[in-house]
């Protein structure tokens, strides 16, 4: 009988040691996810400004739009390390670019200036990175909150303060085309 408590402590005991193991895995990888994402935001909102300033000098009335832009970025970078409200602040920033780029293209001088299509070009493969980005930590988000939330494993994430992250999804205004008249 006590060899047969010892072994189903055992097991227990290994059991528990997985399951909090595989959730710190998990987590971690959550975490790089977000960190990549970072870096690549990182280097799209130290873009910006340069991107504004060439198309200031071409589009000098579309000041609503310029400022709009630079409010974006300001708003991401008051944002911090919190998740969600980069998260927020970031699909706020992409739809003032996706207006900035639609006022662009009623001025034919800028969309043919070396500056402005080299701007735009580093934009394009710094979004085409954020997206590879963000899929990866959408993807670890996914793998960690379906850890979390399985029985019998949601006890042991409960017990030691494992929390659903969220997933970086873009906000349904952020993926309509903007509409700019004059």
């Amino acid at each position: 009988m006590m060899m047969f408590l010892l072994a189903a402590a055992a097991v227990l005991g290994l059991w528990l040691m997985t399951t909090y193991n595989g959730l710190v895995k998990l987590r971690n990888l959550m975490q790089e996810g977000w960190s990549g994402i970072d870096v690549q935001l990182k280097r799209r909102s130290d873009l910006i400004p340069n991107l504004v300033e060439t198309v200031k000098g071409y589009a000098s009335h579309e000041k609503e739009t310029l400022q709009g832009v630079t409010n974006a970025r300001a708003a991401v970078m008051q944002a911090g390390n919190d998740p969600e409200a980069r998260l927020q602040a970031e699909n706020a920033l992409t739809g003032t670019l996706k207006s900035l780029f639609a006022v662009a293209e009623n001025y034919p001088e800028l969309k043919a200036n070396t500056n402005f299509l080299d701007l735009q070009q580093q934009l394009g493969t710094i979004e085409n990175e954020i997206q590879m980005s963000r899929r990866y930590y959408n993807g670890t988000v996914r793998n960690l909150n379906t850890a979390i939330q399985r029985f019998p494993a949601v006890l042991i994430a409960r017990q030691f303060g494992f929390k659903e992250a969220p997933f970086f999804e873009a906000e349904e205004e952020v993926r309509d085309n903007p509409k700019v008249s004059f």
